[in-house]
């Protein structure tokens, strides 16, 4: 089996898998992340290039089964995983945490990209709180009147930066009561994030301050079987053994 990573359910069916004699997992970071948490099964750390080359991989292993556990908006990626699965005739299992959903007493704005979320921050000047990941800044460069908080795992490349960006690393999740100290010290009036799903204490947070949140929505991974949580994985990817096993393959 392999497992495309770098996520909290990726890890989460890797501690469930650890140690199961039916299955031969590996988990596969993209190398985005500078030190990735190693998870209690094989690993690998590198791209495939692109969906031939995943594909390859697949046959030469050969793997029996694929299952994308990236990130929502990771959508190269799924893309490739999607279509190297159909080249390789291996079954594919998506495992995605859901988006989150506006609550009472939010003050969302859905934007489809990233440039369209630099762009709704307005000509009047803001302090932003921008958790979008290291890899995005670039469009905000256009919309250099506001101050940002920019936070990620790792520093993000100084030529992405906007000109006036106080840089915070660390790797989530973080709470509610951390989230709104964090924004009050810092006098935000804006969160900008990216509708990853999961722990939201900063969505909390900023609903408690009654900030804006402008939201980039994510696309929908391309077709096939999807669950939200590594238990459902679990038992799909058994269902899956024992249907192998049942045909002798």
């Amino acid at each position: 089996m392999l497992i495309l990573g770098g996520t909290a359910e990726a890890s989460a069916l890797a501690r469930l898998l650890a140690g199961e004699t039916w299955v031969a997992p590996v988990l596969s970071f993209a190398g985005r992340t500078v030190a990735p948490v190693l998870p209690p099964i094989p690993s690998r750390i590198g791209g495939f290039g692109g969906a031939e080359g995943l594909a390859s991989y697949l046959r030469a292993e050969p793997v029996d089964v694929l299952v994308d556990a990236t990130h929502p908006f990771a959508a190269r990626i799924s893309a490739n995983a999607a279509q190297a699965a159909a080249l390789a005739g291996v079954p594919r299992l998506v495992l995605q945490r859901p988006p989150w959903i506006a609550a009472p007493g939010d003050d969302w704005h859905p934007v489809p990209t990233v440039e369209a979320a630099a762009a709704a921050l307005g000509e009047a000047p803001r302090r932003v709180f921008l958790t979008i990941g290291r890899q995005d800044l670039l469009p905000f460069q256009a919309a250099a009147q506001h101050a940002y908080l920019i936070r990620s795992v790792d520093p993000p490349d100084a030529s992405l930066l906007p000109p006036d960006a106080t840089i915070l690393t660390g790797r989530g999740p973080f709470g509610e009561a951390a989230e709104r100290a964090l924004m009050e010290r810092h006098g935000t009036q804006v969160l900008v994030t990216k509708n990853s799903g999961g722990a939201d204490g900063k969505l909390a947070a900023a609903r408690a301050l009654g900030l804006p949140v402008i939201m980039v929505a994510r696309r929908p991974p391309p077709g096939g079987e999807t669950v939200a949580e590594a238990e459902a994985a679990l038992t799909w990817l058994r269902a899956h053994a024992d249907a192998r096993a049942a045909r002798g393959a």
